[in-house]
C-alpha cells in the first residue's frame, strides 16, 4: 500500500512541525496523488513552515499543478483523436 505508507510520512511530517494530524489527513486527502504528497513532505521537511498558511499555500499549488497536468494530458488525447480522424476518417467508409 504506497499510498498508505506515503499518507502516513506526510501525517507524520505535519505532526513533527506542530500541526494536528487532521490536517495532514486533510492535505492526503486534497493532493490525492503519491507523487504529490511526495513534493510536500519534501516542502515539509526542508522549509519547515512556521505558518500554517504557508503549509495550505503549498498544498493548493501541488494541486493546481497535478491538475493542469492532468488537463494537459487529457488535451493532448483529445488532440491525437482529432488528428486520427482527420487522417483516417471515422472508420465508416470503405475505401
Amino acid at each position: 500500500m504506497k499510498y498508505d505508507n506515503i499518507r502516513d510520512r506526510l501525517v507524520s511530517a505535519v505532526t513533527a512541525l506542530g500541526y494536528p494530524e487532521e490536517l495532514g489527513y486533510e492535505i492526503a486527502k486534497h493532493i490525492g496523488v503519491p507523487k504529490g504528497m511526495e513534493r510536500m513532505i519534501s516542502y515539509l521537511n526542508y522549509v519547515r513552515p512556521n505558518k500554517v498558511e504557508m503549509v495550505v499555500d503549498e498544498m493548493i499549488s501541488i494541486r493546481s499543478e497535478i491538475d493542469a497536468w492532468r488537463d494537459k494530458k487529457a488535451s493532448q488525447e483529445a488532440n491525437a483523436a482529432y488528428t486520427d480522424m482527420l487522417n483516417f476518417g471515422f472508420g465508416d467508409d470503405e475505401e
